[in-house]
């Protein structure tokens, strides 16, 4: 079936256009609504959580009039990352939990993630079966007016995630003596990381922690270091921690300037949990975009490394049908399953400052743990709604060439985004100069095709 109105990480767009318009917002409180009151003899509970965006005060209520026009009680718990609304939807005995959220993008978007009881994010039937639902008539799914569901927000719910979070750090350990530089992206954890880390001991130096509803992402936050690495050198502090705009991915910064990327937490992470036997499994799950060199690390710890699709979903998928506890993606999803549902910056730099505390030494010796393949990433934007550049002859050909030069020395991965329209083009092997040499070609014949379109 094709989808009009979920890509791979919920439904997202720019606020006030379709499909991030409240009457669609209005669609999925009804849609899901009707999708979720499995029965009828109890009263139906979804929780609301979203991140710093101006558009947050439009999608919200049009959600909550959606979810209680279906019959269904709505919790709204205002400003929260990511993966709290999926702790709390699981801790709630919730029927559905949604984040109104577009990541790491500008104010201008948004997004809606969805979470079933378990926690997880839908799977893809779900999403097709409330598709189904949502066009068609308002009021084909309206309750009867005795069973109209009720609103209200909950105050504790920060509190709750960061006790959440502090547990999962190991007992015995404190961060009393780090000097830490947060970086919230002036999005969801602008008030929860902050905290989070300051109670577990740390003298915590906040940035990104001032949303205007305009400025999230903006200069800041996991997509764009620069006021982190500035502020770690300029405070001489031991790390720099930078989140995202719905705070479920991390980058990390040593007490250099230096940026740690994802895989160089996961290879640590997994060796750490290695050594104290906390593996379910000998090996953990990344992306197809995940380096080389990981692979390699791995190899050597006698781990294996299972690649999926792009998208923390499929991350989380594969961990679950195969007895992974440990995934994510280079960009920083990191997803620790005996913790959490879906990916979590804050839990995850947990895990990175607890190798640091329990080692003894900077953050620059401990987080660079595998020497990375050279690795080349392009991206080539297109119009949206014009004609798919990756369909062009021209491309195809650029592609096979590419690969044909690769064979034996790297790989090649040309894909789409899954929320942007944008062809991404990556390439890496142990010569850099001809992995800089083929994605060049690529791009040079996806920008003609884009142009052409």
């Amino acid at each position: 079936m094709t989808r009009t109105y979920f890509g791979t990480d919920g439904i997202r767009g720019t606020a006030n256009r379709f499909p991030m318009t409240p009457e669609v917002a209005m669609r999925v409180g009804l849609a899901a609504g009707k999708r979720f009151k499995s029965v009828h003899d109890r009263r139906h509970l979804v929780v609301i959580g979203k991140d710093t965006r101006l558009s947050g005060y439009m999608l919200e209520p049009a959600l909550t009039a959606g979810f209680t026009a279906a019959g269904m009680d709505v919790v709204l718990f205002g400003p929260l990352p990511t993966p709290a609304v999926a702790m709390l939807t699981r801790s709630l005995r919730a029927d559905l939990g949604v984040m109104l959220s577009a990541s790491h993008n500008k104010f201008a978007d948004n997004g809606i993630k969805l979470f079933g009881p378990d926690g997880y994010k839908l799977s893809d039937q779900d999403e097709l079966e409330i598709e189904a639902l949502m066009d068609g008539a308002l009021d084909r799914h309206l309750a009867p007016p005795d069973q109209l569901g009720r609103a209200r927000r909950i105050d504790d719910a920060q509190a709750r995630y960061v006790e959440i979070v502090k547990a999962t750090f190991p007992k015995g350990l404190t961060l009393k003596g780090l000097r830490i530089v947060i970086d919230a992206a002036n999005g969801a954890g602008y008030k929860v990381a902050p905290v989070a880390l300051y109670e577990l001991g740390a003298e915590v130096i906040k940035i990104g922690v001032e949303p205007d509803g305009f400025n999230i992402n903006q200069e800041v936050g996991s997509t764009d270091t620069r006021a982190l690495k500035e502020a770690v050198l300029k405070y001489r502090a031991d790390i720099g921690i930078a989140l995202d705009g719905d705070a479920d991915r991390v980058a990390i910064v040593d007490e250099r300037g230096n940026s740690i990327d994802g895989d160089q937490l996961m290879g640590l992470i997994a060796r750490s949990w290695k050594q104290a036997g906390a593996l379910s499994k000998p090996g953990i799950v990344a992306t197809v975009m995940s380096n080389l060199g990981l692979e390699r690390f791995l190899e050597g710890l006698k781990l294996k490394l299972e690649r999926t699709k792009v998208g923390d979903r499929y991350v989380t998928e594969t961990m679950r049908a195969k007895g992974y506890n440990v995934g994510g993606e280079q960009s920083g999803h990191i997803v620790l399953s005996d913790f959490s549902t879906t990916g979590d910056g804050l839990l995850a730099a947990l895990q990175v400052l607890a190798v640091i505390v329990q080692g003894g030494k900077p953050a620059s010796e401990v987080c660079q743990v595998f020497e990375p393949a050279p690795q080349v990433l392009e991206n080539v934007r297109y119009e949206k709604g014009a004609k798919d550049p990756m369909e062009a002859a021209a491309v195809k050909e650029a592609i096979k060439a590419a690969e044909a030069k690769l064979v034996g020395k790297g790989r090649l991965l040309v894909r789409k985004s899954g929320t942007e329209p944008l062809v991404r083009i990556m390439a890496e092997g142990d010569d850099e100069a001809l992995v800089r040499e083929v994605v060049g070609g690529v791009k040079s014949a996806v920008i003609a095709a884009a142009r052409a379109a």
